[in-house]
């Protein structure tokens, strides 16, 4: 009984967690800005551009990540897939964001002998947001 009152508990928590995933957050207004993002797990051999770009138009926000490998063939967030933007050089993906948390993601790279996915964690700061002209 008490098992299932915990998951049930958990359940509920992720899903108001996701469900935030991409959304504005109050007195950020509309624009482009670029913001710091930071990566970790996987080998530690791919990194990301830092800064980001960030876009919020009415009420999601979404960042271009740009990594250091073109090898990179789509990333997952919550189960919904993202695939690359760019068909040559760096693999880049436009990606809904949640601000100041920790938000993990999957990457599928094919740098190895056959397709592998990866889990990351990525950390968009709030604080570090500049309006590009």
């Amino acid at each position: 009984m008490i098992k299932k009152l915990f998951l049930t508990a958990l359940t509920i928590v992720l899903i108001f967690a996701f469900a935030s995933c991409g959304k504005k957050d109050e007195g950020i207004t509309d624009g482009t800005y670029t913001i710091n993002v930071t990566l970790s797990g996987g080998s530690g051999k791919a990194t990301i551009e830092s800064p980001a770009k960030l876009v919020v138009s009415g009420d999601s926000m979404t960042a271009t990540i740009v990594w250091s490998s073109s090898h990179y063939e789509y990333m997952e967030i919550d189960g919904v897939r993202y695939d690359r933007i760019t068909p040559e050089g760096q693999s880049a993906f436009e990606i809904p964001v949640i601000l100041d948390t920790d938000m993990a993601v999957k990457g599928c790279t094919t740098a190895m002998s056959e397709p592998k996915v990866i889990d990351y964690v990525l950390h968009f700061d709030s604080a570090s947001m500049k309006a590009e002209n």
